[in-house]
């Protein structure tokens, strides 16, 4: 990210904080692999809520993910700038709703929401074609994480997964 562009970001703000995934969006390369990452101890610590509150906390973060993702693009001057990271966690809270926790149950997540967030297959990728603003940010990475999710308890069901 170019220093002008580091100018507009306050990591006092907290869009802007929440946005960068906790400044994981500010990795040199991949960042959007990094935004993954730094959802994995946020999942960990939701993983105890019950079940209904889980949802309900991906549900806030997805919903709220469009005011903060919105509001740090428009602070930024660049539509969904690649260290906006804020819609990877949401996606890969949605990627692992009633999953249980364990290692390959994680990687498995991770690996599988990076697929569908890469590849972008239809309708993803009009989704993130087609959509614009804080919708448009969050839109297609809610939907790699409900089609990642989807395919976690396929595995899950076939017994792939534990």
């Amino acid at each position: 990210m170019d220093r002008q562009l580091r100018q507009r970001i306050r990591f006092t703000h907290p869009a802007h904080f929440l946005a960068l995934g906790f400044g994981s969006g500010l990795a040199s390369f991949l960042p959007g692999t990094f935004g993954t990452l730094a959802a994995i101890p946020l999942y960990w610590l939701l993983s105890d809520l019950a079940l209904i509150w889980y949802v309900l906390v991906a549900i806030i973060s997805s919903v709220a993910g469009i005011w903060i993702c919105g509001r740090t693009a428009i602070d930024m001057g660049v539509h969904d700038h690649s260290a906006i990271v804020w819609d990877e966690v949401a996606g890969f809270l949605i990627t692992m709703i009633a999953v249980p926790l364990n290692m390959t149950n994680i990687v498995a997540g991770f690996i599988l929401f990076r697929l569908f967030d890469i590849l972008k297959p239809w309708p993803i990728s009009y989704l993130d074609k087609h959509v614009h603003g804080g919708f448009g940010i969050m839109a297609d990475d809610v939907l790699a994480g409900v089609f990642a999710m989807l395919s976690m308890h396929g595995l899950l069901y076939l017994g792939w997964l534990g």
